[in-house]
């Protein structure tokens, strides 16, 4: 049986989500030449999004490595990135239980109407999986492990709840939600965002990439943010006249490309968002059901990725100067964890999406450094990757650091580490504000939608 399902998950979410989405469709009565379209248009975007997304990060990682080179960068903890995490979680060998337990989780709490949320991004079930595995090796404790992945998935189909009118206003797209751990670093990013209310001058500034365009005009056009972006990178970079105009081109396509994929999302997710919201309407009159989908559905909007790359130097500046950082960025250099989620919090506000990237990147950068040991350790005895003795691995960039550090040494009060109570306690108190920030938000948004 677990072969089964690791060969099915081998097959990445461009072929896997769209089966899933083909049974749902069925299930909700669709004609199977219209859920099979649907279906086949929602791979075609997963696998276009992915494209780009490879091109954008093939671009950018040459320059950031010749800035580590220019400035002698000597860093032990090498960053690779979300692959090889992936793939340690898949080769635990207890990886396969996650998938009932977030399953029922989901289905009781539907059932108990604790959420609106069908989470069908089963594929990622592996950042829950990467979650026990590093509780479980911190704390010694498989109960533990799961314990916390499970709490993960609890709070990712809440925060689907909490922010999903919000998406919908800002993508146009109906029904659909996002589940995703990414999301969870939310409860820190939005009580800074608040925070940003109080400063002088910088409440009423709004400005995203349509206010862009109308106040710069062409320099406001994504394919040419994408040049000057690309130009201003190449130079912190170093690179020649050939190699800079190569690389501003590259983000000029990039830019341009990421909103004509991200239309197929909405292409291939409404008939099917249509057809389950009816046939919820006739079983369970008053009930509102969306579907959770991975992130690459918000992966068009310009201000997402005009965030990533500004703060690759802010990045690997960071990574230089912050005392007791070990990780050298590079798999993780576009950080698009925190730009998807920052994209929400800020409601597409660029100036407040780049100066929560500078406050949160340290953030990533120490759970990077604190958690490589472990991930290294793990990756030794799973034998996915061959570390050098001297070299250790990690992921800059990682989803939810700071619940996935929190949690993991609160559930080592099993060994001792009562400090981790104290840090509990803390994020407890900021997700109750959160909760509550973010209820009124989605109301404002459904008043905005017309839906309330």
């Amino acid at each position: 049986m677990k072969e089964v399902i690791n060969y099915i998950l081998d097959l990445g979410p461009a072929v896997f989500l769209p089966l899933i989405m083909i049974i749902v469709g069925l299930i909700v009565r669709m004609k199977f030449s219209t859920a099979f379209s649907s279906a086949l248009t929602l791979g075609v975007a997963f696998l276009g999004m992915s494209v780009v997304i490879d091109f954008m990060f093939d671009a950018i990682g040459p320059a950031s490595e010749a800035f580590v080179n220019n400035t002698g960068l000597q860093l032990n903890i090498l960053d690779l990135g979300w692959p090889p995490n992936a793939a340690i979680a898949w080769a635990w060998p207890y990886a396969f239980f996650m998938f009932p337990i977030q399953i029922v989780i989901n289905l009781l709490m539907l059932g108990f109407n604790k959420t609106n949320c069908l989470n069908l991004d089963l594929w990622n079930v592996w950042n829950k999986i990467f979650t026990a595995v590093i509780v479980s090796g911190i704390t010694n404790s498989l109960a533990m492990g799961f314990i916390v992945a499970s709490i993960e998935v609890v709070l990712e189909l809440k925060n689907a709840d909490l922010t999903q009118k919000q998406i919908q206003r800002m993508t146009g797209i109906p029904g659909i939600a996002l589940p995703h751990s990414m999301a969870l670093t939310a409860v820190v990013l939005a009580p800074l965002n608040r925070l940003l209310d109080f400063i002088p001058g910088l409440k009423n500034v709004e400005i995203d990439a349509e206010s862009l365009k109308e106040k710069l005009g062409i320099f406001g056009e994504n394919h040419v943010m994408g040049f000057i972006i690309g130009i201003f990178i190449a130079l912190f970079a170093k690179y020649d006249l050939k190699s800079t105009l190569t690389l501003a081109v590259q983000a000029a396509t990039a830019l341009t490309l990421f909103p004509m994929v991200a239309t197929l999302f909405m292409k291939a997710l409404a008939p099917i968002s249509d057809a389950a919201g009816e046939f919820m309407k006739k079983r369970f009159p008053g009930k509102e059901i969306y579907i959770g989908l991975d992130w690459p559905f918000l992966a068009g909007q310009p201000e997402v990725w005009v965030t990533c790359i500004l703060l690759v130097p802010v990045i690997l500046l960071m990574a230089v100067i912050l005392p007791g950082n070990g990780v050298l960025p590079f798999g993780g250099i576009l950080n698009i964890c925190f730009a998807a989620t920052a994209l929400i919090v800020c409601n597409k506000n660029l100036v407040r999406m780049l100066i929560l990237g500078v406050i949160a990147t340290p953030l990533y950068l120490y759970v990077g450094t604190a958690f490589a040991p472990h991930i290294t350790n793990l990756a030794r005895q799973v034998g996915t990757i061959d570390i050098p003795v001297n070299q250790m691995i990690t992921w800059n960039g990682m989803e939810a650091p700071e619940f996935r550090y929190v949690f993991s040494r609160a559930a080592n009060i099993i060994n001792g580490d009562y400090f981790g109570l104290v840090l509990l306690a803390g994020y407890v108190a900021l997700y109750i504000w959160y909760f509550k920030h973010m209820k009124a938000r989605e109301a404002e948004a459904a008043k905005d939608l017309g839906l309330s």
